[in-house]
């Protein structure tokens, strides 16, 4: 980790007890950001040059040490960012399942074979590393999703600087120490800061990966792009379930609770409009059950699902829109118990009769909010789920293989899940959505390795074209 000796600090709080401090350490000012990029530049070229072999066996080692590390890193997950202890435990096993995917990765082709179009010779191609790979990420997936991003850029042979989310700071600092274990110095190197930091590392890298709210996407967007930078962003959903009245509704009812609510809904594929198509009377009576059945409170508790959330702004903000929802004529349909004490916690809530057109269905919450809206048909359901600025997942629930197939071709997100919740993704399939929820390339798979790699054309010839001995 880079360190300042001047610069303010950085600090991460315990959701479920805020006076409890997790982690702190100096944020990194922009010079010292393009100093510790300098040392990164240097350390990359020797660690392409170290080869495939090496890159394996490096990766493959970090993996041996999260998951010796994973009981301890699963409870920093739950302190720091108040994921309850079931997911943190999940995270921290994925995390090490993307190092041992990408550590195998090293060893891919790296290009194709061609015949030139007249005389011998060869045409090559052959992927070749950007450099530096500038990493900007979330508190919500606090080692998923910086692995995500670290593991194949490292597995093609860039360096890597870090630069995560305040709120996960000690998540962070955790993994730089354990894949300093295994990785060369300046390799990858976290860089603790705020908003001025993040600017620094787009100024910096070679290849930029983001994941975080739309507005701050946008600009780092523009930024790598006036580099002429190659850039994705990942910049979350207002993502929707269509159920189909042959649906299983208890089975369907549970996903449901479990995409909106887990992790308080604090997941850019979490459900946060559930379109259902005919008689929702069943479905709402389903739905509502679940919901006050629905075990809030303690994120260390293995029986919780539903946790606080990140903070007091983003508590405020979800009461807020539960507020001007209901203060424009929406109904609480369902809601939840939420625990007694200094925790960010807010209730679990599904609302129904809101106004069309209002910002709560059109724009994402990023907290345990959904909405219930009905459909007459599945083309009216098609044209609700569509009618919002991102597209990153939508889930469908039938029987009909006929209507399923109906959504997964007419449907405008990056994502299309049959019979299956709208969270949780597949780290050796690309990830990303359309419109407003992505930028650039897929994420995850072997897109993450096109991602980190730029593609030469090489053409090599015989020094005698007439091929004399």
């Amino acid at each position: 980790m880079v360190t300042t000796t001047t610069a303010p600090s950085v600090r991460s709080h315990d959701p479920a007890d805020p006076d409890t401090q997790v982690a702190e350490a100096p944020a990194v000012a922009p010079a010292d950001v393009r100093r510790a990029a300098e040392r990164a530049r240097i350390a990359q070229r020797a660690w392409l040059d170290a080869g495939a072999g090496a890159r394996c066996t490096a990766l493959d080692a970090a993996a041996d040490r999260l998951a010796a590390a994973a009981g301890d890193l699963a409870d920093l997950i739950v302190r720091e960012v108040g994921k309850p202890i079931a997911e943190a435990r999940g995270e921290v096993t994925r995390a090490v399942a993307i190092l041992r995917y990408n550590a195998q990765q090293a060893y891919d082709p790296v290009g194709t074979v061609h015949e030139p179009a007249a005389g011998p010779g060869l045409l090559l191609t052959r992927r070749r590393p950007h450099g530096v790979a500038g990493l900007i990420t979330p508190w919500n997936f606090p080692l998923a999703i910086p692995l995500w991003k670290a593991a194949p850029a490292l597995a093609t042979g860039n360096a890597v600087l870090l630069k995560p989310a305040p709120q996960a700071l000690g998540c962070a600092l955790r993994l730089a120490e354990l894949l300093a274990e295994v990785l060369p110095a300046d390799v990858f190197t976290v860089l603790p800061g705020e908003a001025a930091t993040g600017a620094a590392v787009v100024e910096a890298a070679d290849v930029v990966s983001f994941t975080g709210s739309t507005a701050v996407g946008q600009e780092v967007v523009r930024a790598a792009t006036a580099r002429g930078v190659p850039v994705q962003a990942e910049l979350g959903g207002c993502n929707a379930a269509l159920v189909l009245p042959d649906a299983d509704v208890r089975t369907t009812a549970g996903q449901l609770i479990a995409a909106a609510f887990g992790y308080a809904g604090q997941k850019c594929t979490a459900t946060g409009r559930i379109i259902v198509v005919g008689d929702p009377d069943p479905l709402r009576a389903a739905l509502a059950a679940a919901a006050r059945a629905l075990t809030v409170g303690d994120p260390r508790d293995a029986a919780t699902v539903c946790g606080p959330v990140i903070g007091e702004a983003a508590r405020d903000r979800v009461r807020a829109a539960i507020d001007a929802a209901t203060g424009a004529g929406a109904r609480i349909l369902a809601t939840s118990e939420t625990p007694e004490g200094p925790g960010w916690y807010t209730a679990p809530t599904i609302l129904e009769r809101v106004p069309t057109g209002h910002p709560i269905l059109r724009e994402e919450v990023f907290g345990p909010v959904a909405v219930l809206q009905t459909a007459a048909d599945l083309t009216e359901a098609l044209e609700l789920a569509r009618d919002v600025p991102h597209g990153l997942v939508t889930s469908v629930h039938t029987r009909d293989l006929d209507a399923a197939l109906t959504v997964v071709d007419r449907i405008d997100t990056g994502l299309v899940k049959v019979n299956a919740p709208t969270t949780g993704v597949d780290f050796h399939l690309p990830f990303g959505g359309t419109k407003a929820s992505s930028h650039g390339p897929r994420e995850q798979g072997r897109a993450a390795a096109d991602f980190y790699t730029s593609v030469r054309t090489v053409s090599l010839l015989p020094a005698d074209p007439t091929g004399t001995p």
